[in-house]
């Protein structure tokens, strides 16, 4: 089911995005709801807590990792093989 929506603008902010819409080969309203649905998508849909809770418990596991040293000779090695393909 849609539902309508008013929004009240100023004159000039009506007519820039007239001319946006045009340059998008799009009508006003087409060009508003786009708009809005890439804003809402960028939009975080939970709470900061919520993600660093994630975060915090992710933290607290001990992951092993060799020195930095047989790190950078691991990836190295792994790009040597890469291009030898």
């Amino acid at each position: 089911m849609s539902k309508r929506l008013q929004v009240l603008l100023e004159e000039q902010e009506m007519a820039e995005i007239q001319a946006i819409s045009r340059n998008h080969h799009m009508t006003v309203a087409e060009w508003v709801r786009q708009t809005l649905r890439a804003a809402r998508r960028a939009e975080p849909l939970e709470n900061m807590q919520s993600k660093l809770g994630v975060v915090y418990a992710a933290a607290d596991y001990a992951f092993p990792a060799p020195d930095i040293d047989q790190m950078l000779e691991e990836i190295d090695r792994g790009y040597d093989s890469v291009q030898d393909i």
